[in-house]
């Protein structure tokens, strides 16, 4: 990547990982997003579950 060029794509395998501000910026961008789907991904484990239960008359 030449100094002053933009990032062409946010993938891992594509950022300039040796300078310090991509290295913070995207470094808290996924571990946000990380954050962000696994309590997507918990919310929508537990509704599959407890509509399972309802479903078949059971309670938790």
């Amino acid at each position: 990547m030449i100094h002053g060029e933009t990032v062409q794509s946010p993938l891992p395998q594509d950022l300039p990982w040796w300078m310090p501000d991509h290295f913070i910026f995207f470094s808290v961008l996924y571990l946000v997003l990380l954050i962000i789907g696994s309590g997507v991904g918990y919310c929508v484990l537990t509704a599959i579950k407890e509509s399972s239960c309802h479903a078949a008359g059971r309670q938790h």
